[in-house]
This record gives C-alpha cells, structure tokens and sequence, in this order.
C-alpha cells in the first residue's frame, strides 16, 4: 500500500515569507450569516479571500523568474511534466545557518542514494524543522555554493526542492543556484515541508502549479508517494 507525504506548508495570514515579496493576507469575503437570507430551505455559503505572492508558499518557481529573456516561460507554459516525476532525497540537515554546501558536500551526502538521471532531486536542510513559524525561517539556513549548484546539473536532475526559502545562502550576493537554474533551464521548489520522511527513499513526486498566465512562479501542493 502506498503512503502520501504531505510536502506543503500551511498557507496563513502571517507565514514566513521571502524578504521582499508580498506578504500572505486572507479574509473571510463572504459569511453564511450574510448569505442565509438570498435563499430558500437553509442554504447558505461561506468563501475566502486571499492574497498572496506567487513565490510565498511552498511554490514552484517559472524560468520567467530566473531568466530576463523574453522567451523564457512563464509558469503556464513550462510542460507539466516537468512537475512530478521518480525521485529521492538526500540529508544536508548537518549543515547550519549560513554554511555554503559544496559539490563535495552533495557527493557525499548522495553517497548511499539511489540517485539517478532525470530524479526530482529534494535537499533536506531541515530548516523547516528547525525555525517553521519563527522570524530565523526567512534568514537562518544554508545554500549551495557555485560547485554544488553544477552538481545537480551533471547528475542530470529533472529539478529539486528544499525546504527553506531558497537553495542559495541568504548572505550571498550572487546566488550562483538561481544563476545556474537560468542557464541550464532547471527549476526547483521551495518552502517544502517534512523531507525528513523521504531521506534515502525512492518516491514519486507530484508538484503541480496553478495555470496562472504569465506567473513567475506558483504555490504548489506538492506531495511525494512511497510505495510499500
């Protein structure tokens, strides 16, 4: 029997999200009090509304963001199949706030996985673990230097994931993962959630965006199913 591993955030007025982008608001639009009265029989009905960043929760980001040409796609023209597929993850919880994760580092750490081309490759940083729901979230976590972001390009993965607001170190100023990502037309996940229960597993992963036109980016559900 399978089992679903939730890979979401929560999305709420106040999370945690990158330093710059729009700030998560919700709000009840419409109450069942305020709609009990257009109907007959007891019907009523209750909606919400939200704002929110396409970048702020758990999302996928489009090659629009990364890329500055033109022909770079948005979110809605990126093919779906390149939002789910086989896949596996690998332990970098070792490293603190702050620390640059090498090639070297990432070699290692694949060591005893069973990585292979074309995974959805997730980093797990355990950021999440360590700082969801506090200020640290959006500043306390480490990045993959210049050597670990061609890493994951030789190994030939489809994309990757972390589980933190970025795969780059938020100190850097050049972001060498988002620079690769752009050359290489590679796109990753952020802000994911409970890595820890996929580490070393096989699995297959599905995050799938909203068809927003022109999004830079799209909140996702993403989740990873483990076969028994």
């Amino acid at each position: 029997m399978s089992r679903i591993v939730d890979l979401s955030q929560e999305i709420f007025q106040g999370m945690g999200v990158y330093p710059g982008h729009l700030k998560t608001v919700t709000w009840e639009h419409v109450s069942h009090a305020e709609t009990q009265s257009r109907f007959e029989g007891g019907f009523s009905f209750q909606s919400w509304g939200i704002m929110l960043c396409d970048h702020g929760p758990t999302h996928v980001d489009a090659l629009s963001h990364l890329d500055p040409r033109p022909e770079a796609p948005s979110i809605e023209q990126m093919p779906l199949d390149t939002f789910y597929g086989s896949g596996t993850c690998i332990d970098l919880s070792h490293f603190g706030p702050h620390a640059y994760i090498s090639a070297d580092d990432l070699a290692a750490a694949a060591r005893d996985v069973d990585l292979r081309r074309g995974d959805m490759l997730l980093l797990y940083t355990a950021t999440y673990d360590r700082y969801y729901g506090t200020a640290e979230y959006t500043s306390q976590y480490p990045g993959l230097d210049a050597s670990g972001s061609t890493w994951l390009y030789e190994q030939g993965v489809k994309a990757f994931g972390v589980d933190s607001p970025s795969p780059d170190n938020p100190i850097s100023k050049t972001y060498p993962c988002h620079m690769m990502c752009r050359e290489r037309g590679i796109t990753h996940y952020e802000n994911l959630c409970n890595l820890d229960q996929l580490v070393g597993k096989r699995f297959t992963f599905f995050g799938l965006p909203l068809r927003i036109r022109g999004g830079t980016g799209s909140p996702v559900r993403a989740v990873a199913i483990l076969e028994a």
